[in-house]
């Protein structure tokens, strides 16, 4: 997933409705960032893969392809109704390698040592204690097992979450984004998340980075349906605008939208940090 739990404002029902029906596009653009994490955790036939936070199979579906019917994938997210698009797709892969389980990662009750890899996308900065996760995968994977975790940059870096806050700042004040709490930005400084998985036993061998797109629209009117829709803070803020300042937010954020127009459309996303850590 590339957006934070859901606010109180909406419920997990309509916040899984949402994520389906983008799920084949993010799943598109951000593929290369899934192929990325398997190839830095060498994942290959045989083995056996834990994927936190799977939401609807990334990149898990795409370990299981790799390990073939000699290897196994677990995929676990907290809510079992975000793993329904991910059973209907291994199913459709006719993949009998992977199973999908709710569970909360920072209470996982696995086998210990059970897992050559382990896998974390874009999660581990929404936690409320991630380092309980941590602590739970470094006792799920063997001995020199790797873990190859997804965070993001800052917000200099990563458009798809400031241009929302940067235009809506105009019209209300937004709180300050705060290190220690959940948000898009937790991680941004990898030596940050350095000593977070230090701390959990981990040992950090590789860092890098790559920018990648979560999000494409024809125009800026769908960018602004793709703000509103996912729930978030700002699009809180902008249902409480009068009705002539909303219009003039999305105004703005339409103008912005244009300076990331590719190829036709426009596309939003951000540099996120690869991180490879060994246990």
């Amino acid at each position: 997933m590339t957006t934070p739990p859901p606010q109180q404002q909406i419920s997990w029902a309509e916040r899984i409705a949402i994520v389906r029906r983008h799920h084949e596009m993010e799943s598109r653009l951000t593929a290369p960032v899934s192929e990325r994490m398997l190839d830095l955790a060498h994942i290959g036939p045989g083995m056996r893969v834990l994927d936190v936070a799977s939401g609807m199979g990334e990149p898990s579906l795409r370990a299981a392809q790799r390990v073939g019917p000699s290897g196994f994938v677990l995929g676990m997210d907290l809510v079992d109704g975000m793993l329904e698009v991910a059973r209907e797709q291994a199913h459709a892969l006719a993949l009998s390698n992977i199973e999908f389980r709710a569970g909360d990662a920072e209470t996982l009750e696995l086998p210990e040592q059970s897992f050559d890899a382990a896998t974390v996308r874009w999660a581990l900065m929404y936690m409320p204690r991630p380092e309980r996760a941590l602590e739970r995968i470094w006792r799920a994977l063997r001995p020199s097992g790797l873990l190859v975790c997804a965070t993001w940059g800052g917000p200099e870096q990563v458009e798809y979450a400031s241009l929302p806050r940067r235009t809506m700042a105009r019209f209300r004040p937004l709180p300050p984004v705060e290190p220690d709490t959940p948000s898009v930005f937790r991680y941004a400084d990898p030596e940050r998340f350095r000593t977070v998985l230090m701390g959990s036993g981990f040992t950090v061998e590789h860092v890098e980075s790559m920018h990648i797109p979560v999000m494409e629209a024809e125009d800026g009117a769908g960018v602004v349906r793709w703000i509103r829709g996912f729930g978030g803070p700002v699009a809180k803020l902008a249902q409480e605008l009068p009705p002539e300042e909303q219009r003039a937010w999305e105004a703005e954020v339409i103008r912005e939208c244009e300076h990331y127009r590719t190829g036709g459309k426009i596309q939003l996303g951000g540099v996120t940090w690869l991180v490879v850590a060994r246990r």
